[in-house]
C-alpha cells in the first residue's frame, strides 16, 4: 500500500510558476473541476487573501490527489526568501520534490537555496522547465545553469518543440513520441504520435545523449546499452534507479499556463520519485541511553511521527503530522515525546489547501492533520504510548528584523495578544516578546515582507489596526577578548536558601562557529542536577547581554571551578553561572554584529549604473557582476539596517526594470 504513495513538494524561486503548475496537477487528477489562476487571485493552493492579492505563496499548502492508482500528497511551498521556514519544514517530511524553473530566468537565487535545502535532506528530485511559451525561453540554457549553479546532473526526458511564439508541444525521448494537448478542453485530452521527419531528426541526438548519460550513471543499464538489448521499460527502470540514488535529475518541460506537459510530469512523479518505502529509514535518538535506531516505514510497528506544522482553525489546533511508522486512528492515545505529554487523537483529516476531509486512520508514509494534540509545536516527535525516541527536529531560524506594536486602546489589547500568540505558534520564525520599559509588543521576523504579511493578517482577520513603530534590526554581540570571573550566589528565595559558586572563562570563537560550553573541572563527583543547572545558567545568560539585551554568539565558555559550599543547590549554581558570565563579559568587552544580507540585483545593462550607485549608497559592496538571461546580475553584501525601503528606491532609480532578491547571510562587523 505504501508503494502507491508519493509525498512530494513543489519548490522554486518566486514567479517560476509553482502554484500554476500545482493547480494543473489538481485539475488533471480531477481533485478540482475548475482551474484557478494566480494572476486572478483564484488559485486553490494560495488560499490566504494576502497570497491572492500579492500573487505569491506565503504558507505551504498541502493537498492529496490520485494519478493512475497512486496517491500523491503535494505541498506547494513559497518561493520568497522571507518564508524559508515553510520550505525547510516541508522538505523535512517529503520523499521527493519537483523543482520548477522558469525557461527565461533559469536557476535563480531562491532556486539555489531550496535546492541546497533539498540536498541537505537527501531528497530525490525531478525538474520541470516551465514557461516555454515566454519570449526569451531557452531550454538548453536552463540545463547549463542547473549544472553550473546547482551542481546537478540534468537528464532531459521531455524536450520542448520550439520556444516562445513557436512553442507547440513536447517530445518524449524515451518513447520517441510527439505529445499534443487539446486546447479545447484545457489540455485534459492529450495524444501521442510517433515522431516523423524533421522532429525525429532533431530528437535523435537528444535521445542518444539520454542513453549515454543513463549508461554512465547506472551499471545495469550500462551492460544493456553495450549489448543493445534494452527496451523502453529498461530505460524507465534505469531512470528510476538513478533518480532514487540522486545520480541524475530527470528534466521535463512545458508550459503550465498553456496546459502543456503537466500529465507527463505526473507520470514521472509516480514512475521515478520514491515511495516512503524507497527512502532510507528515519533515525530516532533515545536521549535516555544516547542510542540511535532506524525507524522502518512499517504500519505494523508502534506509531511514530513528526509534527512539521501547526495551525489554528476556529480556535482548535491542527497539527500536520508525517507518519514514519505505525498506524494512527481516531481515539488513539498519543504521546508527545518531546514535551512528555499524553493526549488523545480526536480527529484525523486529509487536507486540501484550506479544506479538509475526515479519515478514520493513517498509516506509515501518510501526511495528515490531527486534532487533539494540544501541546504540539513544530518539530515535536509524537508516538504511541511508551515510545521514548525522538526524530530529528526542524532547524530553528533566527529572526533579523523587529517591529514595536501597541494596541490603540484597552479593548484591542487582548485581541492583539491573541493574534500574536496564534501567529507565533504557527510560524517558528516569528517571535513575540514584551519590552518591560515601554510595554510594547516586539515582533521579530525574517524580513520586511514577513512582518508586513503578519500586520495585514492582524488587520484582516482580527479587525484591529495596532500602532506600529519603525523596523529595527536585531543585532548580536561577541566577546572581544578572553576574560575570567567567579560568580557567587547565596540568597534566600521564598523560604529556602540557595547557594552556588562557579568560576569560568569566556573567549571569542571564529565567526559563525556558534557558542560552546565546556567543563574543564572534574564533574564526576558533582550531582548531575548541579552540572545541568550550571550549563543552563550559562546558556540563559548568553541569550541576552545585560546592558544591550542582544544575544551573544561565537563565544567559548569554559567552566573551570564548581566548589561545593554548604547549602549548595541546583538553583544556586544556575544563578551563580549567570553572575559569573556577566562579570566575565564586562571585563572581556563585546563587539556588536549586524545582520549582513546577500543582495542580488537583476537589471538591463542600460540601468546598471543607477542600480550599482544606489546599492553603494546603502553600504553595499559589489562582489560579482554576471550575465544571466540577457540581464546583468549584481551580487554583493550590505547591512540590513541600511536596506529598509531599498526595493522601492531601486524601482524608481531603474524605471521599474530592476529585480531584487535579498537573503540573510550572517551576523558580522560592519
Amino acid at each position: 500500500m505504501t508503494q502507491a504513495v508519493r509525498n512530494i513538494g513543489v519548490i522554486a524561486h518566486i514567479d517560476a510558476g509553482k502554484t500554476t503548475l500545482s493547480e494543473r496537477m489538481l485539475f488533471y487528477t480531477r481533485k478540482i473541476h475548475r482551474m484557478g489562476e494566480v494572476h486572478d487571485g483564484t488559485a486553490t493552493m494560495d488560499y490566504l487573501p494576502e497570497e491572492q492579492e500579492r500573487g505569491i505563496t506565503i504558507t505551504s499548502a498541502c493537498t492529496t490527489c490520485e494519478w493512475n492508482g497512486t496517491a500523491i500528497n503535494i505541498i506547494d511551498t513559497p518561493g520568497h526568501v522571507d518564508f524559508t521556514i515553510e520550505v525547510e519544514r516541508s522538505l523535512r517530511v517529503l520523499d521527493g520534490a519537483v523543482g520548477v524553473f522558469c525557461a527565461v530566468g533559469g536557476v535563480e537565487p531562491q532556486s539555489e537555496t531550496v535546492w541546497r535545502q533539498s540536498e541537505h535532506f537527501g531528497v530525490p528530485k525531478l525538474a520541470f522547465v516551465n514557461k516555454m511559451d515566454r519570449v526569451g525561453a531557452d531550454f538548453e540554457a536552463v540545463l547549463r545553469s542547473m549544472q553550473e549553479r546547482l551542481g546537478a546532473n540534468p537528464l532531459p526526458l521531455i524536450i520542448p518543440v520550439g520556444a516562445a511564439e513557436s512553442f507547440s508541444g513536447v517530445i518524449d525521448l524515451i518513447s520517441m513520441d510527439r505529445l499534443r494537448f487539446d486546447e479545447a478542453d484545457q489540455g485534459r485530452t492529450w495524444t501521442r504520435a510517433p515522431l516523423e521527419g524533421a522532429e525525429l531528426e532533431d530528437a535523435a541526438p537528444w535521445r542518444e545523449r539520454l542513453l549515454e548519460r543513463l549508461a554512465e550513471n547506472d551499471d545495469l543499464f550500462f551492460e544493456q546499452y553495450l549489448g543493445g538489448g534494452y527496451t523502453e521499460d529498461d530505460i524507465r527502470a534505469a531512470v528510476r534507479r538513478a533518480t532514487l540514488a540522486r545520480r541524475v535529475t530527470p528534466v521535463l518541460s512545458g508550459s503550465a499556463l498553456k496546459n502543456t506537459g503537466v500529465q507527463p510530469l505526473l507520470d514521472a512523479v509516480t514512475a521515478y520519485l520514491p515511495s516512503p518505502e524507497d527512502r532510507p529509514p528515519a533515525t530516532a535518538h533515545n536521549p535516555e541511553d544516547s542510542t540511535d535506531a532506524a525507524v522502518p516505514c512499517d504500519p505494523a510497528l508502534p506509531f511514530m511521527g513528526l509534527v512539521f506544522k501547526v495551525m489554528l482553525d476556529g480556535g482548535r489546533k491542527l497539527a500536520l503530522v508525517r507518519l514514519y511508522a505505525g498506524t494512527l486512528r481516531e481515539g488513539d492515545l498519543c504521546r508527545n515525546v518531546t514535551r512528555h505529554v499524553d493526549e488523545r487523537v480526536s480527529r484525523l483529516y486529509r487536507l486540501h489547501a484550506d479544506r479538509r476531509e475526515q479519515v478514520d486512520l493513517a498509516s506509515a508514509g501518510d501526511i495528515v492533520a490531527v486534532i487533539g494534540l494540544r501541546s504540539a509545536r513544530t518539530g515535536d516527535t509524537v508516538g504511541a504510548p511508551g515510545v521514548k525516541s525522538l526524530l530529528e527536529s526542524i532547524e530553528a531560524y533566527q529572526p533579523v528584523i523587529s517591529l514595536a506594536i501597541e494596541p490603540r486602546n484597552a479593548d484591542e489589547s487582548k485581541t492583539l495578544d491573541e493574534a500574536l500568540d496564534r501567529f507565533a505558534l504557527e510560524d517558528p520564525t516569528l517571535t513575540v516578546s514584551v519590552d518591560e520599559g515601554s510595554g510594547h509588543r516586539i515582533v521579530s521576523g525574517m524580513g520586511e515582507l514577513h512582518l508586513d504579511v503578519v500586520l495585514e493578517r492582524i488587520k484582516r482577520e482580527y479587525k484591529i489596526s495596532p500602532r506600529v513603530g519603525q523596523p529595527q534590526v536585531i543585532r548580536r554581540e561577541t566577546p572581544k577578548r578572553s576574560a575570567s570571573a567567579t560568580g557567587v550566589f547565596d540568597r534566600e528565595l521564598g523560604k529556602e536558601t540557595h547557594v552556588g559558586e562557579i568560576s569560568l572563562t569566556i573567549s571569542p570563537r571564529g565567526r559563525g562557529e556558534g557558542n560552546r560550553i565546556d567543563f574543564t573541572v572534574d564533574i564526576s563527583a558533582l550531582p548531575g542536577a548541579f552540572v545541568e543547572a550550571a550549563r543552563q545558567g550559562v546558556e540563559n545568560a548568553l541569550q541576552s547581554d545585560p546592558l544591550t539585551g542582544y544575544p551573544l554568539q561565537d563565544a567559548d565558555v569554559a567552566i573551570t571551578a564548581m566548589p561545593r559550599r554548604d547549602g549548595a543547590t541546583a538553583a544556586g549554581y544556575h544563578m551563580a553561572a549567570g553572575i559569573a558570565l556577566r562579570s566575565a563579559l564586562e571585563e572581556a568587552g563585546v563587539t556588536t554584529l549586524e545582520p549582513l544580507m546577500f543582495v542580488e540585483i537583476s537589471s538591463p545593462e542600460a540601468n546598471l549604473g543607477p542600480a550599482i550607485s544606489l546599492f553603494g549608497t546603502r553600504g553595499g559592496k559589489v562582489e560579482n557582476i554576471l550575465d544571466h538571461a540577457g540581464l546583468k546580475l549584481v551580487q554583493g553584501l550590505a547591512p540590513l539596517s541600511k536596506l529598509f525601503g531599498f526595493s522601492t528606491d531601486l524601482r524608481s532609480a531603474t524605471q521599474g526594470r530592476a529585480g531584487l532578491m535579498m537573503k540573510f547571510e550572517r551576523f558580522d562587523v560592519i
